[in-house]
């Protein structure tokens, strides 16, 4: 559980950092894994959290060139433009308490110019803009810098999260035309059918997903396979029931003690497995891309699952995610609405 508290900005900017308030921000699976500290012991506690988020600039220290005072920003874990400053340090009960170089789950946050991009004040619904910051961008990289996707690809995906009905989304803009996901829940199954999959399988094991997908596939097995979830055997599913070229993307990652397997012959026929880190993304170009295509309508997230929790019931919004409660979790810290 995360306590809620009042802590204490650092007394000044230092080069390259940025105060924001922040408006609204996304809690991510990632966020999940440092709570649980899948990767090992979390060495830097006490420490503020979240890496998506939407905010306005309030001051700029020495040396930012990218905003102003008074813009608009999308905040984002991804490093961008501008200065990679040093991360803030708060105080917290007397005590130091540590922060990236992004963090958003605070309503006021020293954060590094290069972990925030300038956006235009238009008509945008303040809950989707933190997508912005991670699940879309990540998506958008996964499939055109990871996976090098065009519309002639089939596509696999393990876990329909918020990542993964960001990839739905994304996918079917980009004209693909056979998706098929697989997921442990039937709700998250429907939301995938809405949002574009062609077919699901809910997951019961390993060797039953794997027969369901063959009956899907046939012999024209999905050329791009991407996990979403760190699960070992929703990995193993990814590699083994893809095609003999596939492109095999890990977006999820296991917990430290667990330990996928794999036969590693076919990577030297011309099988690719690759771990992403957030799909290579670059968020001062692809942020304003995203962006324009939401304001055309090309992309539209009318139908895509958001819930929205005040700052005060952010342990509400962590438990709904790690029990599976489908979409995006936001937490809203201001009113204010563009």
């Amino acid at each position: 559980m995360l306590t809620i508290d009042d802590v204490v900005l650092p007394p000044k900017l230092f080069l390259g950092q940025v105060l924001v308030e922040v408006i609204t921000s996304g809690i991510c699976g990632a966020q999940i894994n440092e709570i649980d500290a899948i990767k090992g012991p979390d060495k830097f506690l006490p420490h503020l959290l979240g890496h998506e988020g939407f905010g306005q600039v309030l001051g700029i220290g020495p040396g930012v060139t990218t905003v102003l005072p008074g813009d608009f920003v999308i905040m984002h874990w991804r490093p961008g433009a501008g200065i990679q400053a040093l991360p803030a340090v708060y105080t917290w009960r007397g005590k130091k308490l540590n922060a990236g170089w992004v963090t958003t789950l605070n309503h006021h946050s020293v954060v590094s110019e290069n972990r925030i991009t300038k956006i235009e004040p238009r008509n945008h619904d303040k809950n989707v803009l933190p997508l912005l910051g991670c699940a879309l961008t990540t998506a958008l990289g996964v499939l055109k810098n990871d996976a090098k996707v065009d519309s002639s690809d089939s596509l696999l995906i393990l876990g329909s999260g918020g990542v993964g009905l960001a990839l739905i989304k994304v996918a079917r803009f980009l004209k693909i035309q056979n998706i098929v996901v697989v997921d442990i829940s039937d709700k998250k199954l429907k939301y995938a059918l809405n949002l574009g999959a062609t077919n699901v399988v809910k997951f019961i094991n390993k060797d039953h997903s794997i027969t369901e997908l063959s009956k899907i596939f046939q012999k024209s097995l999905p050329s791009v396979a991407i996990d979403t979830t760190g699960n070992t055997d929703a990995i193993e599913i990814c590699y083994e029931i893809s095609a003999e070229d596939a492109r095999v993307i890990l977006v999820g990652v296991p917990k430290i003690d667990s330990r996928a397997k794999i036969y590693t012959l076919p990577l030297h026929f011309g099988k690719i497995l690759k771990g992403s880190h957030g799909g290579g993304s670059k968020p001062e170009i692809e942020i304003p891309v995203l962006l324009d295509l939401i304001s055309r309508g090309e992309l539209n997230f009318d139908d895509y699952p958001i819930q929205t929790f005040k700052a005060d019931r952010i342990n509400e919004a962590i438990e709904n995610l790690r029990n599976g409660v489908t979409g995006r979790m936001i937490i809203d810290f201001s009113p204010l609405s563009l």
